[in-house]
């Protein structure tokens, strides 16, 4: 315990999911918790559960796809903590499973604005902080999704993949300042995936089968503790990596290949 004490986590998307667990996570060792949420409710939530842990909690209404109120989030963090030392870039906007020749701009532009342009912002933004302290840590979610072209979500995939480039990137440039960059791609029993199983039970089921650990990981334990060591000094040594903390599903390319017909349904 108190791995993280009075170091200062931002983290994106912490309402729910993976999000809410690594923040919860964090609170148990310690960290001061900036909870940057769209979800008012649902952040306000995570602040409260955060607060019961015995942390200290900021809540910021953030939309990562809106420059301003990226801006705003750390400037609110700086403010309130006077420093920035690790970063989540975990928040993402949904959209719909299809074709690649269905996708229409303004859905590209949507998930770029928040998969990808959104997180390179709070990077930007957070940079200055974690030069002048020294040290710092980046720590951006993206997903197997991107790494084996999983069917009809190309506007993911390529947001995603996207973010690990800009991550390799930051970890070459940003090295000589010790500010470390990595990614996750996690596979976790979020909220999102158990409305998948139980629409899908036969498919989660099968998914599960190719699954060398045969089970989807906890947000909190499991995505919880590699974002706790990429958070530490125990990875001071290690940046520009991805680490799949997946139960081994990227060994087996594990993915839900749902059936969608060749012409676009009209509506």
């Amino acid at each position: 315990m108190g791995r993280l004490q009075d170091r200062v986590v931002i983290v994106t998307g912490a309402g729910m999911g993976i999000g809410r667990g690594l923040a919860r996570r964090f609170a148990r060792e310690g960290a001061k918790i900036v909870v940057a949420e769209f979800n008012a409710e649902a952040g306000k939530r995570t602040v409260e559960e955060v607060e019961a842990l015995g942390a200290e909690a900021l809540f910021t209404h953030t939309d990562v796809g809106q420059v301003d109120q990226v801006d705003a989030m750390v400037r609110a963090t700086a403010d309130r903590f006077g420093r920035i030392d690790v970063l989540v870039n975990n928040a993402w906007s949904g959209g719909p499973s299809q074709r690649v020749e269905w996708f229409e701009p303004e859905e590209l532009d949507r998930a770029w604005r928040i998969g990808f342009l959104g997180c390179h912002r709070a990077m930007k933004q957070a940079f200055p902080y974690m030069k002048a302290q020294g040290e710092g840590s980046v720590i951006n979610l993206c997903s197997l999704n991107g790494v084996n072209a999983h069917m009809f979500t190309m506007h993911y995939n390529t947001a995603k993949e996207a973010l690990r480039a800009l991550t390799r990137t930051a970890a070459v440039e940003w090295g000589p300042y010790n500010v470390r960059c990595n990614v996750i791609c996690p596979a976790a029993a979020t909220e999102s995936y158990e409305a998948f199983r139980k629409a899908n039970p036969e498919t989660a089921a099968e998914m599960l089968k190719e699954n060398p650990l045969g089970r989807m990981g906890d947000p909190e334990e499991d995505i919880g503790g590699a974002a706790l060591f990429l958070a530490t000094d125990d990875s001071r040594y290690v940046t520009g990596n991805t680490l799949f903390v997946d139960g081994g599903g990227h060994i087996n390319g594990v993915s839900w290949r749902p059936q969608l017909p060749e012409e676009k349904p009209r509506r």
